[in-house]
């Protein structure tokens, strides 16, 4: 799955166009590497999200098409 999608469907970034823009810009990392919007995300992959000063780290999980809001939460980690 696409990364941009992949932020939309877990709700990590609210809109894809919002997770577009963020990986343009370059605060997006997988594993390690700034990321493409367009870049594959599989399970076991780590996630990096510059917000302003606050960063996020995740571990993806599991990969879904879609997903309630309950469910979202399901598809990644704190780390």
């Amino acid at each position: 799955m696409r990364l941009d999608k992949y932020l939309k469907v877990s709700r990590l970034i609210k809109r894809r166009t919002v997770a577009n823009e963020a990986c343009d810009a370059g605060r997006v990392c997988v594993n390690g590497k700034v990321a493409k919007a367009s870049q594959d995300v599989k399970a076991g992959d780590t996630i990096s999200i510059q917000f302003g000063e606050k960063e996020v780290n995740v571990e993806v999980l599991a990969i879904m098409d879609t997903t309630k809001k309950e469910n979202a939460a399901e598809m990644y980690r704190y780390i």
